[in-house]
């Protein structure tokens, strides 16, 4: 086994790893590999089963399975009228996930039904990598894998397939778009950024014989490549802003929760969706402003589920949803009867927005220690930026406060000790990277990138290395 299959294999078991610690109802876990194109062989990598009772994992592939080594071909698995419908199939072509929430009628296990062998509850996830990534901005010489009726596929979309996960769940414990699915496409975006920093790696290898000959060459690569691998990195702070966002909605629950009489932003957006609700059906087909009402009910029903910064709030306030409603006002009589107490309404939810930042309430809330109170009242209003690492030390302190009544506190600070490990590894993976790349690019004799110190910086980049896949963990 090669140095970038051992690698490969371990960045799959940490995957898997991290997955069966987040979801306790999930019993077992499957990376394959998708690759290359156009064959699009599927290999199983590894597997990982949770040993019942306990939190170890029993790793291993079965002995006997069509996606063992040498895998299957595309031919093999992709929909044809001639055979039954596979999952991996749907996954590979569609780029889309697929959730057996009901094996006993999984339209795409009817192999195993024949067989007598019901398929496991289980989500299958593909593990999308941006083709610019791979084959640069141009990647208009790649031979695409083609479907059964000989039309290439994925010409049209940004990504390719370069693996799928496969998580099994314990019976009755698994809903399409539940928070396990949620949990699983997460991840595997971070799977995605593993493997194209492997990919990167391998390049960089082959690369290295002909460096002498082709340095500037190689140098643009290296460059480019580097830096979207350091770009990827931008999720860690919407993950960090994610976590301190569930800090904030506790923090407005123990608020409303108090003070059941203050009109909060919920109560205001029932009431403007039931206006549009009622309407509706009198625009009479109503041209451009049906679609518009529709469109403005989700976008009032999402800004009722999200927990925003109250900047950001008020900013979808003005860009979506209050142009909307001068619109319909402005376009249609059918609201005349409400316009007053809609413009009311809407300057309300402006105020309502910020109930959370009132001093004033927060004084009055006496339940809480005034320290405690302070302090909670401060993280749940920010927003972490690179600038701001040092926020996440203060937020682990106040997370271990025993007397802070929050769910999932442990889980939320397992997940932002990670999180914390690889932002602060961030800035020496950019300062090693610019300076691998201004050697290479002028030949500095006196600091020559060696193979050792670009591998170093790859690993770094690519991998969770130092940070236990039991330590990840997602709030809800």
């Amino acid at each position: 086994m090669s140095i970038i299959d051992e690698l490969l294999e371990k960045t799959c078991k940490n995957v898997i790893q991290t997955i069966l610690s987040c979801l306790d109802h999930a019993t077992k876990g499957t990376i394959y590999r998708i690759g290359p194109m156009p064959e699009l062989q599927a290999i199983r990598i590894t597997s990982g089963i949770r040993i019942e009772g306990s939190d170890e994992i029993r790793w291993g592939l079965p002995s006997s399975s069509d996606y063992n080594c040498p895998g299957k071909s595309w031919e093999q698995y992709r929909d044809c009228p001639d055979r039954v419908l596979e999952a991996m199939g749907w996954c590979v072509e569609k780029q889309k996930s697929w959730t057996a929430d009901n094996p006993y009628e999984d339209v795409r296990s009817v192999g195993k039904q024949l067989r007598g062998e019901i398929e496991d509850f289980h989500h299958m996830e593909p593990v999308l990598v941006r083709k610019t990534d791979l084959y640069g901005s141009a990647p208009w010489n790649v031979e695409y894998p083609l479907d059964w009726q000989g039309n290439p596929i994925w010409q049209n979309t940004e990504y390719v397939v370069a693996a799928i996960i496969k998580i099994h769940f314990l019976p009755n414990t698994l809903l399409r778009e539940d928070r396990s699915t949620k949990i699983i496409k997460e991840l595997s975006r971070s799977l995605g950024t593993e493997l194209l920093s492997l990919h990167l790696r391998e390049t960089l290898l082959r690369a290295q014989k002909e460096l002498a000959r082709q340095r500037l060459q190689s140098c643009e690569i290296l460059a480019h490549e580097l830096r979207n691998t350091l770009i990827k990195f931008g999720f860690l702070f919407s993950a960090v802003n994610a976590e301190i966002g569930v800090i904030r909605e506790e923090w407005e629950a123990q608020l409303q929760e108090a003070f059941p009489d203050l009109e909060w932003k919920w109560s205001i957006l029932s009431c403007l969706s039931n206006l549009i609700r009622i309407q509706l059906p009198f625009l009479n087909g109503g041209g451009k402003l049906a679609p518009m009402c529709k469109s403005l009910l989700a976008e009032q029903e999402e800004l009722a589920s999200v927990s925003l910064l109250p900047s950001q709030a008020e900013q979808w306030l003005r860009n979506k949803i209050q142009p909307k409603w001068e619109c319909l006002l402005r376009d249609t009589r059918i609201w005349d009867a409400e316009k007053e107490k809609i413009l009311d309404l809407l300057v309300r939810l402006g105020k309502a927005l910020r109930l959370g930042m009132d001093e004033e309430l927060t004084r009055k809330l006496i339940h809480l220690p005034e320290e405690l109170k302070g302090k909670w009242y401060r993280i749940a209003y920010v927003h972490f930026t690179a600038d701001k690492v040092a926020v996440l030390g203060d937020i682990l302190q106040f997370l271990e406060d025993p007397t802070l009544p929050i769910r999932h506190k442990h889980q939320i600070a397992k997940v932002l000790k990670s999180l914390k490990a690889l932002v602060e590894l961030v800035p020496e993976i950019e300062e090693r990277a610019n300076r691998i790349i201004h050697s290479l690019r002028h030949g500095d004799p006196s600091e020559v990138a060696t193979a050792q110190e670009l591998d170093r910086l790859l690993q770094g980049s690519s991998s969770l290395e130092g940070i236990s896949g039991k330590e990840m963990s997602l709030s809800d």
